[in-house]
């Protein structure tokens, strides 16, 4: 019996990991093609150029996507989570006390995240556009339905958000299944009525094909790499579904669909070059045109899903690691804890797409701008894996080089093909990157300057307690606990309250809550209390960066004879800090505005802790930094 639910469990994930992971990369077949034989490239559509564009395509999803990323990348789980905050946590830590290089791969891995928004935005827009234009090809009438039509489908997606990944996962997966096999299937007609494009399947052609372009292989590259974008969002989503699933998808389903839809494109292409205008819809007769128009739309719908979960995950991660300000985040399963939905990056993910799709009007136009932001992600995630296999798995210096360095060497390639699409749209993502890079290293160097300013003049704690269980003061028979980011010094909260009530409680918490550099925390390890003196102990609570924070629940498991915890005669007091930006030496003035406005703009701490609202006491002290 266990074993029937087991299967049953393992099917269910990996048919939502279908619906939700492989929508990008699964739908790039609909522009490819198209953009690698773009007039502007300069590249003659003959049989030599074809069986070898089509050979980079098929073999650069084996190794990029195959080999890195299913084999090697999904292997670098920071305890079951995946995506690039999580693999950075994880390279940091493995680079040990080194301060120098763990602050370098931080960097490196925030400005990776940073451009994975980037690609969150481009995508949905890419996507549903070239599904769209669709309509174009069944009759020209229809042209000017195209961008309304695709708006509609933009905010329709990004409204289904709040019932979350596992709903949508679940409604997506026999779509994006169909799809798949649609793929395959008019891809296989084509391929029997012109096998001679099955020489594509040599990797000696491919080969031979970008060495005859020479430099202007980096041009047709740049165009290549749309056929690879969504690996990251493979990775950044396993935490959802686990890499098991995600590996089985591919392997038994999208893999074989997509090389066979691309070795049909090119065998249609070998057939009847004219059809270069929309070679994915010339795939299909004049009958099921309307039908795989709608398919596709269905099927970009989940391209857009895949970096939109990604985005969501990235959020949380970084908002645990003190990247980011906290944000209201909504758990939308009771059984898979990592199903989240946070509405402040749904709409602000959904603006930006609004205004990319307007501002670029087409998918051809969006194709300049793709890619860039996807290939230095993927460079980043390659060179943290690099620290993953030789610090924390330990592997010899020779293995772990060539296990990363190859990668690294393609990636940089694929890197330096779309640079040069800078000019043309390549700008966009890397400047979304570049200001949530921003927003990231301004808030986590706000919260440094933050705490040594609050913690500069305070009275060391130890002491000062002492001294105040000499005094003698009137205690109240109820449990005080105080949250503070630094234990050694008196918490602002507690003088507050004994200048304005000169009272005491009988219990006193002195709370700190830590999130780790890994996912989960085990249960069993999850408080530890130290008494100081009488009436007083100092709590750690401590958390991983998925764990959901619950201080009320954790504070449960303190209720010891020393320690006996009533939660309903417990009081929460809180400090909240009102930024002023000052002009000493820190931080640029307009990064502590940026702050400051973040900082007043932060979720509540204490919905974050999850405390009841009846028992909390806020008591504000204004901070300069």
């Amino acid at each position: 019996m266990t074993t029937t639910v087991k299967r049953e469990s393992q099917a269910a994930l990996t048919l939502g990991a279908l619906g939700v992971v492989y929508g990008d990369i699964g739908t790039s077949p609909l522009y490819t093609m198209k953009e690698v034989f773009n007039p502007a490239h300069g590249l003659a559509l003959d049989t030599a150029n074809l069986v070898g564009a089509v050979s980079l395509i098929v073999w650069g999803l084996f190794f990029v996507v195959t080999l890195k990323y299913v084999l090697l990348i999904l292997r670098a789980d920071n305890n079951g989570e995946g995506g690039i905050v999580a693999l950075t946590a994880l390279a940091a830590k493995a680079a040990g006390s080194t301060p120098r290089r763990r602050l370098a791969l931080l960097l490196v891995g925030v400005f990776g995240a940073a451009l994975f928004y980037g690609d969150s935005v481009i995508t949905p827009a890419i996507s549903v556009l070239s599904a769209v234009e669709g309509l174009e090809v069944a009759t020209p009438a229809l042209k000017t339905f195209v961008l309304p039509l695709s708006l509609a489908v933009l905010i329709g997606l990004f409204a289904m958000q709040r019932f979350g990944t596992g709903t949508v996962g679940k409604l997506f997966g026999p779509v994006i299944g169909a799809w798949f096999l649609v793929l395959a299937t008019v891809g296989i007609v084509q391929i029997a009525r012109h096998p001679a494009i099955l020489a594509a399947l040599d990797p000696l052609n491919g080969l031979r094909f970008g060495l005859r372009q020479g430099w202007h292989v980096f041009v047709i590259l740049g165009a290549v790499v749309l056929a690879f974008t969504g690996a990251e969002a493979l990775y950044a989503d396993m935490g959802h579904f686990g890499k098991r699933p995600i590996r089985i998808a591919w392997t038994g389903l999208v893999l074989p669909s997509l090389a066979l839809n691309y070795l049909g494109q090119g065998a249609l292409l070998l057939r009847e070059p004219a059809a270069l205008e929309q070679p994915f819809y010339h795939l299909f007769s004049d009958a099921m045109l309307l039908p795989a128009v709608v398919l596709a739309t269905a099927a970009t719908i989940i391209a857009s899903q895949a970096v939109i979960t990604g985005a969501y995950s990235l959020t949380q991660q970084a908002i645990q690691l003190g990247l980011l300000p906290r944000m209201q985040t909504m758990y939308t399963s009771a059984k898979e804890i990592g199903q989240i939905y946070i509405p402040v990056v749904n709409w602000m993910l959904l603006v930006a797409v609004v205004l990319a799709v307007l501002g670029f009007g087409s998918s051809s136009a969006l194709a300049s701008a793709y890619g860039i932001a996807v290939t230095i992600t993927m460079f980043t995630t390659t060179l943290l894996t690099y620290f993953v296999v030789r610090r924390a798995w330990r592997f010899p210096l020779w293995l772990a080089s060539g296990a990363t360095g190859i990668f690294l060497a393609v990636d940089l390639v694929m890197v330096v093909a779309c640079s040069l699409k800078f000019m043309e749209g390549g700008w966009f993502p890397l400047v979304l990157g570049m200001a949530l890079f921003t927003v990231m290293a301004s808030w986590r160097r706000g919260r440094e300057l933050l705490l040594r300013s609050i913690t500069q003049g305070d009275p060391q704690l130890l002491p000062f307690l002492e001294a105040l269980a000499a005094e003698g003061m009137p205690r109240v028979r109820r449990t005080a606990v105080y949250a503070v980011a630094n234990p050694d010094t008196v918490p602002q909260a507690l003088l507050h309250n004994l200048k304005h009530n000169q009272v005491l409680h009988e219990r006193n918490l002195i709370l700190t809550v830590v999130f780790q550099d890994v996912p989960w925390v085990p249960e069993r390890e999850r408080v530890a209390t130290q008494p100081l003196v009488p009436g007083f102990w100092k709590v750690t609570v401590t958390y991983g960066f998925k764990d959901i924070p619950d201080i009320p629940a954790a504070l449960v498991r303190c209720d010891c004879g020393e320690l006996p915890i009533n939660l309903f005669e417990t009081t929460y007091f809180l400090s909240r800090e009102t930024i002023i930006p000052t002009r000493q030496p820190g931080m640029k003035p307009w990064r502590e505005k940026l702050f400051a406005f973040m900082a007043r703009n932060a979720g509540n701490i204490a919905d974050f802790l999850r405390l009841p609202d009846n028992c909390v006491i806020e008591l504000g002290t204004r901070v300069q930094i």
